[in-house]
């Protein structure tokens, strides 16, 4: 048989990364997604959009699971999901509901051949084929932290807080309405769209200088055009400071810098150098100019002025950044898209078979499941 009809046979499957704001989706071993839309549904009954995971029980959940994959297949991707395989890009702690839910609605009611479940944190290292690492999950509902060693993700280090775009989006908001702009024109989409576009993460000693009510020149405001020729002022401040909500002290010390040493703390003591030295920092709210040197400048402050910090990272601790390859909100997914082009989606996957005999998913937290595994 020629080459050609071989690969032409071959269905590439399909790799989702489902996000509380946005889905990426495409096949596997393509450098981008084919599509990034909205985690939105049509309702049929009343017209209205609706986000998947706005629901009242399970069965809505599950129907509003199954109106958003068939969006999917048949609007975007343009392809029969019967007998096809699928990789979805999870966080590992994330809720059962949603994993079985997903299982579900591809299994039985699509027909799938098997679902390849992926942790998200791990899988985005592998872009970058290092083995160690702390990955820094900036999503739109919370930011996770999770330390990577020898390809094994650290589960007793993982860290989260909701430092997500929905915070920021709510920050940048109630500057600008202090600044006197109508509530009406800040909608959730024209509030993203200066998040990326208008702000900026300043340097730290500029936002301790606001701290210390000693505000340093102020960068110019810039207009921004709403609908109907009406234009509002982003003043410069609210550009600069939008985004220190991310680096406020508190009694907690849940910020972001804090968050990360402290899953690092968390780790054994001969693998602390290797993580602070392979930071990497993904997702859609990451997308911010200034954001990794801050995150460098911050943790380098605190570790050098903290008694606890000094003493338990021990020697001259340099804090190293590594780069996206592409853009950082599609990094999940590429992760997946290159798993999905290995063996791994053979011999990992839960197939149809095995998930009719179970009628569950199985899962690393549950015993019965680590029993079968040894």
């Amino acid at each position: 048989m020629p080459l050609y009809e071989t690969v032409m046979q071959e269905k590439p499957p399909v790799v989702l990364d489902i996000g509380t704001a946005y889905t990426k989706l495409g096949f596997a071993a393509e450098a981008y997604p084919r599509k990034i839309i909205p985690s939105e549904v049509i309702l049929s009954v009343n017209g209205k959009t609706k986000n998947i995971f706005d629901y009242g029980d399970n069965l809505e959940f599950y129907d509003q699971i199954i109106e958003f994959f068939q969006t999917i297949f048949f609007k975007y991707l343009l392809v029969s999901p019967k007998e096809r395989k699928i990789v979805i890009v999870e966080n590992v702690f994330g809720q059962i509901i949603v994993r079985e839910t997903l299982a579900k609605a591809l299994f039985r009611h699509f027909e799938v051949s098997s679902v390849l479940y992926v942790p998200s944190h791990m899988i985005a290292l592998s872009t970058l084929a290092i083995p160690h690492g702390v990955v820094i999950d900036m999503g739109y509902s919370e930011t996770t932290v999770m330390p990577v060693y020898s390809g094994v993700q650290i589960m007793q280090a993982f860290q989260d807080q909701k430092f997500g775009g929905r915070v920021l989006h709510e920050e940048i908001k109630r500057q600008l309405l202090l600044e006197g702009v109508k509530e009406e024109y800040l909608t959730e989409s024209v509030l993203e769209d200066i998040k990326v576009r208008a702000c900026f993460v300043t340097k730290l000693q500029r936002a301790q200088d606001y701290l210390n009510n000693k505000p340093p020149q102020v960068p110019p405001g810039v207009d921004y055009p709403i609908a109907d020729n009406e234009i509002i002022t982003i003043p410069g401040k609210v550009r600069e400071t939008a985004f220190e909500i991310l680096f406020e002290e508190n009694n907690d010390r849940d910020t972001l810098p804090h968050l990360i040493i402290k899953s690092i703390l968390r780790c054994p003591l001969d693998v602390r150098r290797a993580l602070t030295e392979n930071i990497f920092v993904v997702g859609g709210s990451s997308i911010i100019m200034g954001l990794l040197p801050r995150l460098k400048e911050e943790l380098q402050h605190l570790v050098a002025n903290d008694k606890e910090y000094k003493e338990k990272l021990h020697g001259d601790i340099t804090f190293k950044f590594h780069k996206t390859i592409g853009r950082p909100n599609i990094v999940n997914w590429l992760g997946g898209s290159l798993c999905g082009g290995t063996d791994l989606v053979n011999t990992r996957s839960l197939t149809k078979e095995a998930y009719i005999r179970l009628d569950r998913v199985p899962d690393w937290s549950c015993l019965d499941d680590n029993r079968m595994a040894g």
